[in-house]
C-alpha cells in the first residue's frame, strides 16, 4: 500500500512528530511511504504550482493519508491550516475523496482533542474515510508501553486501509449561513470611558457580513475601537518552533517584521478584545491562525489575565463546536473572561444588531466591574498542565515561564499548600477504619459537614 504522509511541523526531519512517523515506517516496512512537510514549506507551496501538484498526485495515488503534526495553539500549525485552504481555493478535493485518513499528533496533551477534532473533521469533508488517531506526549516514544501503543494504532490503521473496512463519520456537513446581514445605525451609543478597546479581523473585502458586524460593534460606542486588520500587519513567516522565546521571550523574528511591536504595544494593552473572523475549514482563516502561533513568544505566560474577550464569528459557528472550545480553552487558560460568542447564524438583521450592541454594553459594564468570569475546566485544566510541565520537564527552555509562574503563584502544588486538609484527611482517614466511627461518619455526618462551611460563609459575608 502506499501511504502518503501529511507533515505539520515548521522543523521538518528534525521535529519530535516525525521521529514516530520513522518509527512506525520502520517497524511496517513493507509499504511506501511519500512525506511532504508541507508546514515547513508552505511559502513554497503557496508560489509554487508544480511543488503543490506533486503533493496533490502522491495523494491521488495513495490508498491513504496520515496527517502528522506537533500542537500548535490547541490546532495544527498555520503552516499545515494555510496547506488545507489551498486544497479548496485550487479545487483539489477530489484527489483525497474515498482515501482512508488518520491523525499523529505530538503535545503536552494541551487540548490535543480539539486538533484531532478539527483533522477529522476537514478528512471528512474531504469525503475521506477518517480511521483513527494517535495522540502521545511528546517524549512518550522513550517508554515500551508507548511505543507498543503506537504500534497497535499503525496496526490498526494499515489493517483498516488493506482489508478497506467501513468507517463511521462524526462531523456532519457544515452548512453555509443563508442571511445576509445589512446593519443599521445604532441609535444610541455605549461609552468605552478610558478602556482600551481592540478588534482583530482578517476581513477581506468579499466577506460583506463580517465586515457589517465590525461596523456594527465598532458604531456602538460613542469613542470608536481601535481596528486592526491581520492583513495589514507584517508578519514575516510563521512560528519556527525554535523556542527562542523560551530564555526572556524574545522572538526570533524580532527586528525582522512587525509582529512582536504591534502585539506588545496593541494587544497587550487593550483591555478589551475583540476576535472578528469568518470560519474557514471549520477554523478561523489560517492568517488568524498565523496570529495565534506567533504569540507564543510569550510563550505561557498568561499575558491576556483580566482582559474582556468576546467574539464576532461569520459562519456556522454552532455547527463547529471545536473550533468555539479551542478558542474557550486558549483564552481561559490565558485568565480572560469570555463575554460571549456573537455569529450571523441569527433569524436576520435586526436580531444580529440586537446582539452586536448588546455585546458591546456588557464588555464595558464587565470591564467596568472588573468582572472576570469563573474558569471552566477548559480553563483550570489547561493551566494545571501548564503548572506541571513549567514545574518539571519544561523549566529549560522555558525558563521566562518559570520565572513568571514562581513569582506569580502559579506553582501552587496541593500537596504543599493545603497542609490543614492533608492533616484532616489522614485523620478521618485512621478514623474511617473504625466500623462504628466509619459508619457513622457515611451513614450520618458526611452531607452536613460537606455543607457546614458554605453556610458559615452564606451566614457570615
Amino acid at each position: 500500500m502506499k501511504i502518503t504522509i501529511l507533515a505539520g511541523s515548521p522543523k521538518g526531519e528534525t521535529s519530535v512528530t516525525m521521529q514516530y512517523v520513522n518509527y512506525i515506517i520502520k517497524k511496517f516496512p513493507g509499504h511506501e511511504y511519500a512525506t511532504f512537510h508541507v508546514a515547513q514549506r508552505i511559502k513554497t507551496i503557496e508560489k509554487d504550482e508544480k511543488a503543490f501538484s506533486e503533493i496533490i498526485d502522491s495523494v491521488r495515488t495513495s490508498d491513504a493519508v496520515l496527517w502528522a503534526f506537533p500542537l500548535y495553539y490547541l490546532v495544527v500549525h498555520s503552516g499545515l491550516k494555510r496547506f488545507i485552504e489551498l486544497i479548496g481555493e485550487r479545487g483539489a478535493e477530489d484527489a483525497f475523496a474515498g482515501k482512508y485518513a488518520a491523525s499523529l499528533s505530538t503535545s503536552i496533551h494541551f487540548y490535543d482533542q480539539t486538533a484531532h477534532a478539527y483533522v477529522r473533521g476537514i478528512s471528512e469533508d474531504l469525503g475521506m474515510r477518517y480511521a483513527g488517531y494517535h495522540s502521545p506526549e511528546m517524549h512518550d516514544l522513550i517508554l515500551e508501553k508507548e511505543r507498543k501503543r503506537l504500534l497497535g494504532f499503525a496496526g490498526d490503521f494499515l489493517a483498516t486501509v488493506e482489508k478497506k473496512l467501513p468507517v463511521s463519520r462524526f462531523f456532519s456537513p457544515l452548512s453555509a449561513v443563508p442571511t445576509k446581514y445589512v446593519p443599521a445605525r445604532p441609535t444610541a451609543g455605549v461609552d468605552p470611558g478610558d478602556k482600551k478597546i481592540v478588534v482583530l479581523t482578517d476581513a477581506t473585502d468579499g466577506q460583506t457580513n463580517l465586515l457589517g458586524m465590525v461596523e456594527r460593534f465598532c458604531g456602538s460606542f460613542t469613542t470608536k475601537p481601535v481596528v486592526v486588520n491581520l492583513n495589514d500587519i507584517d508578519i514575516a513567516g510563521g512560528c519556527l518552533g525554535c523556542i527562542r522565546c523560551g530564555w526572556d521571550n524574545t522572538c526570533a523574528y524580532t527586528g525582522k517584521d512587525g509582529f512582536v511591536d504591534f502585539y506588545r504595544e496593541t494587544i497587550i494593552p487593550a483591555d478589551i478584545l475583540v476576535i472578528a473572523g469568518a470560519i474557514k475549514d471549520r477554523y478561523l482563516s489560517s492568517r488568524f491562525k498565523l496570529f495565534f502561533d506567533r504569540s507564543f513568544f510569550m510563550t505561557h505566560i498568561p499575558v491576556m489575565e483580566g482582559k474582556q474577550v468576546a467574539f464576532l464569528v461569520s459562519g456556522p459557528l454552532s455547527q463547529a463546536t471545536p473550533l468555539s472550545e479551542a478558542l474557550r480553552g486558549y483564552f481561559e487558560t490565558q485568565g480572560a473572561s469570555i463575554v460571549d460568542f456573537v455569529s450571523d447564524e441569527t433569524a436576520g438583521s435586526a436580531q444580529l444588531d440586537g446582539l452586536i450592541t448588546g455585546l458591546a454594553g456588557r464588555l464595558v459594564w464587565a470591564a467596568d466591574a472588573q468582572y472576570i468570569r469563573s474558569m471552566t475546566f477548559l480553563g483550570f485544566a489547561g493551566r494545571k498542565i501548564f503548572r506541571d510541565d513549567v514545574w518539571g520537564r519544561l523549566r529549560f527552555p522555558f525558563v521566562s515561564d518559570y520565572r513568571y509562574y514562581k513569582k506569580h503563584g502559579l506553582l501552587a502544588f496541593p500537596q504543599k499548600t493545603d497542609k490543614k486538609f492533608r492533616m484532616v484527611n489522614i485523620f478521618l482517614t485512621l478514623l474511617a477504619h473504625i466500623r462504628p466511627i466509619r459508619e457513622k461518619i457515611y451513614g450520618q455526618m458526611i452531607k452536613h459537614e460537606m455543607v457546614k462551611p458554605i453556610i458559615r460563609a452564606v451566614e457570615k459575608y
